[in-house]
């Protein structure tokens, strides 16, 4: 079933905002949530032209290809950094549900499959003065883009190429938007950080990180990467990409 104003509004419990195309969801739901949008609602479009990914990436999303979302929540302040959580989570479910197996979170945001890159999750805080009015958490899946002749052929993947079966993207989002809601329960408990905790994949490995190379040795409560270098210094690191290094080398 294809996505469409009247199936989107009709089988979503909350107050949505569809766009057949748009610039960024983000920019959307931001804009929604100055103005006074209820916690949960949504914005959805089957096409995105400008979507961001972290460090201001571009990222656009064709018609009909894949989920291009943003969810509108109003969390107490001190568990904004929850938010990548339930949103890595929700994906990790629903790629589970899908079929998928070797599902993985590369620290801090990207969910993988068999290593490769099928969405990108991205948090945005509003701000009024020195208060947060909420998080615009943003989300892009690949479900139907063909990656195999692009230069992202070895990092990324869409649902159905893994699955190698049609998806109903409607059913998709129905779904997605309500692993959302039930990790969203969770956001001020032990659970949550846990679970995220035990989906990463990279834990353990040696890595490179905003120019540092070590060992990724644990992650903190608020998402923060703990990187141990060769002589045995933790380094904390709030964002950054990771990118996995051959062992065999010098360094931890």
């Amino acid at each position: 079933m294809t996505l469409s104003k009247a199936i989107v509004t009709s089988r979503l419990d909350r107050p949505v905002k569809y766009y057949e195309s748009i610039g960024s969801t983000n920019d959307a739901a931001k804009a929604w949530l100055e103005a006074g949008a209820p916690d949960r609602a949504a914005v959805v479009a089957n096409a995105q032209s400008r979507g961001r990914g972290r460090k201001g990436r571009a990222w656009q999303t064709p018609p009909d290809a894949a989920l291009a979302l943003s969810v509108i929540l109003r969390p107490q302040r001190h568990l904004v950094p929850q938010v990548n959580f339930l949103g890595a989570l929700a994906v990790c479910d629903l790629a589970a549900e899908a079929g998928c197996s070797m599902i993985g979170i590369k620290w801090p945001n990207d969910v993988q499959v068999n290593g490769k890159k099928i969405a990108g999750i991205l948090p945005e805080v509003v701000w009024e003065g020195p208060e947060a009015l909420g998080v615009v958490l943003g989300i892009g899946l690949n479900v139907r883009i063909d990656f195999s002749r692009s230069e992202l052929a070895d990092t990324a993947t869409s649902l159905e190429s893994i699955v190698n079966r049609r998806l109903d993207r409607a059913d998709l989002l129905q779904s997605l938007l309500g692993h959302v809601d039930g990790w969203y329960s969770h956001i001020n408990e032990e659970i949550l950080f846990r679970s995220w905790k035990s989906r990463l994949n990279m834990l353990g490995a040696r890595i490179e990180v905003e120019d540092l190379v070590g060992r990724a040795a644990d992650v903190l409560p608020d998402g923060s990467l703990l990187l141990r270098d060769s002589f045995g210094a933790l380094h904390t690191v709030e964002a950054g990409d990771v990118f996995v290094v051959k062992e065999g080398g010098a360094g931890a």
